[in-house]
Parts: C-alpha cells; structure tokens; sequence
C-alpha cells in the first residue's frame, strides 16, 4: 500500500464584526480600521442614506459638514478661539448649526447622524473613509453589515 502524505489547509478566519449602535461606537470602529462593521437599529439606515447619496450631492453635504465637525470639535477640545468672548462662542454655534442645517437638507435625519460620526471619529475624512472604503454586504431592517474594501 502506498501511504498518501496530505495537509490540512487552514480555514480562513473570517473577522468578528465590530457591532455599533451609536454614532459615537462606529466612529470609533471607523477610526481604527475596522475590517466588519455590523450597524444596529436607526443608524443603520442613516448609514444606508450617506452611503446612497450620490457623489456630486455628497461634495456639497460634506463641505457643510465639514463646517460644522470643525466647530463641534474647537469647542469640545476648548479651544481659546471660541471661549475667548461671546462673539467666539456665538460663531462656534453659528458655524455648527449652520453647517448641520445645510447637511440636513441633503441628508435628512442623515447629517446629525454624520456629524456625530465624524466628531467621533476626529474629523469628515471618517465619513470619506465610510462611502469609499467600506462596502455594504448585507442590508436588512436596522442592520447593515459594511467590510473594508
């Protein structure tokens, strides 16, 4: 008889998703990379709507966004700028507010969902990162299931 030498191959490892159920969680799952994103409950579909809007409309919603982020984030990290006088201050809520209304009119309940992503995340490049390297594989009611490209 003649012995027969075989390997077993490795079975692949297919990457627990990082579950979020917060803007805040799937700002933090985007700025580490993460290779599976499982987004529960409403935000799912507010992902869905960023993820479907079409890239020229989305040029516009981000610039707006990008406005408001940056305000948020001054005055959360206490920036001098904005606690110096009541003008600052002023400017910081106008800029916020201004930049999230523009956003909403794009994105809907959407842009507050945005906002808060990218806050958590450090900055809009978080939400360029979610419809550029990110793919949806599977959609279902309040779920959605991304994986890095």
């Amino acid at each position: 008889m003649e012995e027969t030498n075989f390997t077993v191959k490795d079975t692949p490892i297919i990457p627990q998703p990082i579950i979020t159920k917060t803007e805040e969680e799937l700002g933090d799952a985007i700025k580490n990379n993460a290779d599976t994103i499982e987004i529960q409950g409403d935000l799912a579909n507010k992902v869905f709507k960023i993820k479907a809007t079409g890239k020229v409309v989305w040029a516009v919603a981000v610039g707006a966004l990008g406005i408001a982020v940056a305000c948020v984030i001054m005055k959360t990290q206490g920036s001098n700028i904005t606690e110096s006088t009541q003008t600052g201050k002023a400017i910081t809520f106008t800029g916020a507010a201004g930049g999230t209304a523009v956003a909403a009119g794009i994105l809907g309940k959407a842009a507050v969902a945005a906002t808060s992503i990218a806050v958590a995340a450090g900055g809009v490049g978080a939400l360029t990162s979610l419809r550029d390297k990110y793919k949806i594989i599977e959609r279902a009611e309040n779920k959605l299931i991304l994986q890095h490209k």
